[in-house]
């Protein structure tokens, strides 16, 4: 069986497919039913032994990568999708000509900040306020309940997502990419008809990696009891990043080794895509290969000369 290091993701009605060796491919479906194309060259690479790819650390720079990449591929695939702008108002010309950045470029830093105060109102807000009316007086408990709510809500929140339309055609193109590298490592028939044969859950997929975040969070919390809830917000917000960091070197262990403990690490994210993925169609797994095919063999001519958004953490196939 092959090992495939090329990982995506799910965007508006298509996909993007990252090759770390090369760059990073896009292919949208259009209305009209044409699939359209664009490479972006790979970033230079940390030095190895530099800061940024030490371990722990480099979870943390892959995550925030990922989070302002994966915004960025997902507005470039509703352009190429024909998805029409609004206008930008008058408060936004003005400040992008302060600022020297375009509307786009502003609006996209909104949505970040905004993709992150709803993650943390949900995820550390909402499960520290929870517990803070419960009578236990023990810290070391209280952490506890608290990441066993944090991870309610959020299996909650994607079986929420699931059932909105546009979301669930995400999860069958999310599906869709995970057939295609599937059917890559198996060496099988690489076209959309033979695709929709294989798997469509990955060991290396963010869905994964998202559950291991909420579990090492629940582990690593437990060792800072904290009682009040102001405190323990601010505790939760400052180690974020060590538990992102964390959970990434977990993710890559477990991909790395087919032993009893990586599986059983990998199977509750493995069950979860289930979830976060839905069996594709033909045509959407035909865009999909679109995209792996020009990530694994870009012409000369789809290269672009702007830098890619990045792939998502742990060469994620999410």
């Amino acid at each position: 069986m092959k090992r495939c290091t090329v990982g995506g993701q799910a965007v508006m009605e298509g996909v993007m497919m990252k090759n770390p060796l090369n760059g990073t491919a896009l292919a949208v479906r259009r209305s009209d039913g044409t699939i359209v194309t664009e490479y972006y060259p790979a970033k230079k690479a940390h030095k190895k032994g530099s800061f940024p790819t030490w371990p722990v650390v480099r979870g943390v720079y892959a995550f925030v990568e990922s989070l302002t990449g994966g915004m960025k591929i997902t507005t470039r695939s509703a352009e190429l999708l024909g998805v029409e702008e609004e206008e930008p108002t008058k408060f936004e010309i003005w400040l992008g000509k302060r600022l020297g950045k375009s509307a786009m470029d502003i609006a996209l830093g909104a949505a970040v900040v905004l993709a992150l105060g709803l993650a943390v109102g949900l995820f550390v807000v909402l499960p520290s306020l929870a517990v803070s009316f419960l009578p236990i007086e023990s810290g070391f408990a209280v952490s506890l309940l608290e990441g066993v709510a944090r991870l309610l809500i959020f299996l909650l929140y994607l079986v929420g997502i699931s059932r909105i339309k546009d979301i669930h055609r995400v999860f069958m193109y999310h599906g869709a990419e995970h057939k295609t590298i599937a059917c890559f490592e198996a060496e099988g028939d690489m076209t959309p008809e033979n695709i929709l044969h294989y798997t469509r859950l990955h060991p290396r997929c963010g869905t994964n990696y998202l559950f291991l975040v909420m579990m090492v969070s629940i582990l690593f919390f437990a060792c800072i009891p904290v009682r009040a809830f102001l405190p323990r917000v601010l505790t939760r917000l400052l180690f974020i990043p060590m538990v992102a960091g964390l959970a990434y070197e977990v993710l890559k262990a477990a991909a790395a080794s087919d032993n009893w403990l990586a599986r059983a690490v990998r199977a509750p994210g493995l069950a979860l895509q289930y979830i976060t993925t839905a069996e594709p169609t033909a045509d959407m797994a035909e865009v999909a290969l679109a995209a792996f095919n020009l990530a694994m063999d870009p012409p000369d001519h789809e290269v672009r000369a702007d830098t890619a958004p990045q792939a998502e953490a742990a060469d994620d196939q999410a």
